[in-house]
């Protein structure tokens, strides 16, 4: 595959200090080695301070090693906002203000994951937690720049698989450790920087984790999936059928482990990078492997044809994905003396992946990713409070899926985007404007069809200044989206999915009108920051169950209706009063998202209200925390569609810093869902039969040294 790229560097704000290193002068990059700053971190900028357009929230250091799960979307779940998909244990993608799939990039250091995690639920990122430095998640207009695919937000994973800074020690070791007790977890992560001389930084690391199947806090069956088997039982009892009505009832009474929902994950990669004054390149290489079981609803047999005249049963083996991805990336900078432009970034990547679908032994179905992207920037220099950045960006991906179940033919997909970003500070009033223009093409010549697209979105917004750390504003949006290959080409059952999904060559750009206020403030002991959003879709496309059966498989179809979406998000905290050497501090969160389809209902799948609050008792060695989440039920659901039952999570921890908050050495011990409640996310697939984790506790121990 021949392609050539460019990349778009994201900025974030961070809620915590930040630590800092020597760094290559051309970019501020937050490190945890050595001196600890209040500056703002920018981790891949091109613009400091971004945080307009694009709100982020920010996991990193302490709160990301007690939050850390083996999945991104069940690490991210508890920030505002966001929740997860988790189809599986070993599969879990973010939920961004209800939107997931296409509408959510998952990226590592800019660029996307190069993976077939949008192509379906049971797919899992491969991105592992263990080796993030720091998480952005970025929601608003402005991350269209990242892709149309972003229309819903993005997440970039920062690693340090490509070194940006020069460590201080002839060595500097990262290690991360986490046992867990509902799935017992075993999970161990290390990363090596060691300076050449020269401006030259060698970096290697890897990864492993290995669960069992994960204990649930009750029914492993949803009240609905448990009546349901408690009928047949009753029904194969009164036709004589004992062994069929033992097996119901068994279902219906299952408790504890869910069936076929252990992993086991290896990563390991390396990186050199060459830094001075002028600008710094570099490269790396790495290797995804994961296995995992994918559970099975009760009932899900079904049947395909392997030839004329000969039908065969499948369903009643498990399931499982084995899956692989090796991996090279390219970025570099170049900064220039004079002139308009400050400095040029490229930053490019290309993955092989291959995944396997087992049913027992026998290989089902083997899908197969080819993607290369890149992106190049041109940053401007800042003149009197104007400052931006330009750039294009290239996308490439070759799908292939070869099985009795391959749902979605062989197909291409390109992309070629030019995007800008222009920002305006004129003393208390700020300005950002941002535009995309994108060209996608989308063919299969399995089918016969070759489809064009050309997308144009643009957003605006401004802030006021009313007081020192009090920022209020909006912002208005207008963004399109091309299909994907999915949304056209799906046409097949899908055995992990237990689903037989439909797609429609025949969709049209999806286009969408947004518009966003907000407030934050940071005075003092109090922060805040809250939003309200809204988005109406022309052309929204959705997936949604039509009722009917194909293959002994509940059908899913792909159609397009106009849309609304609207919703809020608030995080606050507060510091209330010291004592006994430690400072009290109280925080939480509130998110909620509604969606309707224009004569179809609600969107399904749609994260119900969630609030989140917390206390701390913070001190230079030991932090203590307890923290309530609780989760609203979701009746209001689309055609289809079962409602679930709203939960209420109890979690505590606490984190010991032998060297204090100088050095990120810590070790944290964490009670989750203490009272081992029942829990269920709405946004899942497969919430009837795969629960949340029942009670886990969990030790976790990170070393820098």
């Amino acid at each position: 595959m021949k392609s050539f790229a460019l990349l778009f560097a994201t900025t974030a704000l961070a809620a915590t200090p930040a630590y800092a290193q020597q760094t290559a002068p051309a970019e501020e990059t937050g490190d945890h080695v050595h001196g600890q700053s209040g500056e703002i971190v920018v981790t891949a900028p091109f613009v400091r301070d971004l945080d307009l357009l694009a709100g982020t929230s920010v996991l990193a250091g302490e709160n990301l090693v007690r939050e850390i799960r083996p999945q991104l979307g069940d690490t991210l779940a508890r920030l505002p906002g966001v929740s997860a998909t988790s189809f599986s244990p070993g599969a879990s993608r973010p939920v961004l203000r209800g939107f997931s799939g296409e509408r959510v990039r998952v990226l590592t250091d800019g660029l996307g994951s190069l993976d077939a995690s949008n192509t379906s639920a049971d797919h899992a990122v491969t991105i592992d937690p263990l080796t993030a430095e720091r998480i952005e998640v970025l929601k608003g207009p402005a991350v269209l720049l990242f892709g149309s695919q972003a229309i819903g937000g993005a997440v970039n994973v920062l690693d340090r698989r490509i070194p940006r800074v020069v460590p201080d020690e002839a060595l500097h070791v990262d290690a991360l450790a986490v046992l867990g007790s509902a799935a017992d977890e075993r999970s161990v992560g290390a990363g090596v920087d060691a300076p050449l001389g020269g401006g030259l930084v060698f970096h290697v690391d890897g990864s492993y984790r290995k669960t069992d199947d994960l204990r649930a806090g009750g029914y492993i069956l949803s009240p609905d999936l448990r009546a349901e088997q408690l009928e047949i039982a009753e029904e194969e009892a009164a036709e004589g059928h004992v062994e069929e009505a033992e097996e119901a009832l068994e279902l219906a009474d299952l408790r504890g482990e869910i069936p076929n929902s252990q992993t086991e994950q290896t990563t390991y990669g390396a990186g050199l990078a060459y830094i001075r004054d002028g600008g710094n390149i570099g490269f790396s290489v790495s290797k995804f492997d994961s296995r995992y079981g994918v559970p099975m609803r009760p009932g899900a047999e079904h049947h395909h044809e392997e030839d004329p005249g000969h039908e065969e049963e499948h369903g009643e083996e498990d399931v499982s994905i084995d899956l692989n991805q090796v991996r090279a990336d390219l970025r570099g900078e170049l900064n220039f003396a004079g002139g308009a432009f400050e400095k040029v970034r490229g930053r490019f990547g290309y993955a092989d992946y291959e995944h396997t679908e087992f049913e027992g032994d026998e290989v089902g179905t083997v899908f197969t990713t080819e993607g290369f992207e890149g992106r190049v920037e041109l940053v401007q220099r800042e003149r009197e409070g104007w400052r931006g950045a330009s750039g294009v960006q290239y996308f490439t991906r070759d799908f292939a899926a070869v099985g009795a179940e391959a749902f979605l033919p062989p197909n291409e997909t390109s992309q070629l985007g030019l995007f800008t970003l222009q920002e305006f500070n004129v003393g208390q009033v700020n300005l950002e404007a941002a535009a995309r223009y994108e060209r996608t093409e989308v063919g299969s010549d399995t089918v016969g069809v070759d489809r064009k697209f050309n997308t144009f979105s643009a957003a605006f917004g401004a802030s006021y200044d009313i007081a020192p750390g009090v920022k209020l504003g909006a912002n208005v949006s207008r963004a399109e989206r091309a299909p994907s290959a999915e949304e056209l080409f799906s046409d097949g059952p899908h055995i992990a999915t237990q689903a037989f999904e439909i797609g429609d060559p025949t969709l049209n750009t999806e286009k969408g009108w947004g518009g966003e206020i907000f407030a934050r403030a940071d005075a003092g002991p109090f922060e805040l920051s809250a939003s309200l959003f809204a988005t109406k879709f022309d052309d929204f496309i959705y997936e949604a169950a039509t009722g009917e059966e194909e293959d002994e498989l509940p059908v899913f179809q792909y159609f397009q209706r106009d849309a609304t979406y609207w919703g809020f998000e608030a995080s606050a905290s507060a510091r209330l009063f010291e004592a006994g050497g430690f400072r009290f501090v109280a925080d939480g969160v509130a998110d909620y998202v509604r969606g309707t389809i224009e004569d179809a209902g609600p969107v399904p799948r749609i994260p119900p209200l969630r609030l989140l609050g917390g206390i701390e008792a913070q001190s230079d060695r030991l932090d203590l925390r307890g923290e309530v989440e609780w989760v609203d039920e979701q009746d209001r659901v689309a055609s289809f569609e079962t409602p679930t039952e709203g939960f209420t999570l109890v979690n505590a921890s606490a984190a010991w810093r032998p060297w204090g908050k100088r050095n990120p050495t810590s070790i944290v011990l964490s009670a989750n869902n203490i009272f081992d409640v029942d829990a269920r996310r709405h946004a899942s697939f497969t919430k009837g039969y795969v629960p949340l984790a029942g009670r886990d506790i969990r030790l976790s121990a990170r070393v820098s040294f």
